[in-house]
This record gives structure tokens, C-alpha cells and sequence, in this order.
């Protein structure tokens, strides 16, 4: 085994969740397929990347849609890297994005933590 390709991450709607993910965090889109079904295969990474991306699976029933938001317990359950702290934390704030505090330096970065448009907690990190 050589990665993790995907991770899931349960979506209210499709089209909110890949607005947020591309305008708001500035992620691609690397593809959107009708399943016929209903659903959608829609992945999302960080742009320019070639790792893991994040399959945005709408909720199919009341047990999926309300684990919408909390899918870590309210833990942060995603680590954003980037290499320019200060420039992304400032165009991510202006597109929207509810961080939860100030930005941190710590031994191992500059850190903060954000949520996403359901409230799943993110950090923004760039490693020291």
C-alpha cells in the first residue's frame, strides 16, 4: 500500500460542501460524477496537490446527517499544511472562514484552528 487516496467527509448538500472546499479554501475540483442514483462522486484536494483528497459523500439518512458536523467528536480532525501561514490564514479569514482562534507559534508551527461550513474542526498549519 503506498497512501491513502480518500477520505470521507458526510456532506449536507453537494453543491454547498464543494463551494466551500473550492471558493472558500481554495481546494480543485478533481471530479464531480453523477452516479445515476442520485449521488455524486465528488472529490475535492488542496490545488496543485496530487495526495489525499476528500470525497464529499451527501448524507443518505438520519443517522449520516446527523453525524454532519461531528464526524471527529469535536476534535480537530483535519490538518491543512501550507507553506504561507500568514497569506492563506489572511485569504481564507476574507473568504469567510470561522477560525476559532488566533494563530498560534508553536514549537512544531504557526498554527489555527478553523471550521468548516458544518463545523468540523480543521487546523491550518504550517510545520516548523
Amino acid at each position: 500500500m503506498s497512501h491513502i487516496a480518500l477520505v470521507t467527509l458526510v456532506v449536507r448538500d453537494y453543491d454547498e460542501a464543494l463551494a466551500f472546499y473550492t471558493d472558500a479554501l481554495g481546494f480543485e475540483l478533481v471530479e464531480d460524477t453523477d452516479r445515476g442514483d442520485g449521488s455524486r462522486w465528488v472529490v475535492v484536494r488542496p490545488r496543485g496537490t496530487t495526495g489525499t483528497g476528500l470525497l464529499l459523500a451527501r448524507a443518505k439518512d438520519g443517522a449520516q446527517e446527523a453525524a454532519v458536523g461531528a464526524q471527529t467528536g469535536g476534535r480537530v480532525g483535519f490538518f491543512l499544511h501550507t507553506e504561507d501561514f500568514a497569506g492563506d490564514h489572511e485569504r481564507m479569514r476574507a473568504a469567510g472562514v470561522g477560525f476559532l482562534e488566533e494563530p498560534r507559534h508553536e514549537t512544531y508551527g504557526s498554527v489555527a484552528v478553523f471550521e468548516d461550513l458544518y463545523g468540523n474542526r480543521w487546523d491550518l498549519l504550517q510545520p516548523a
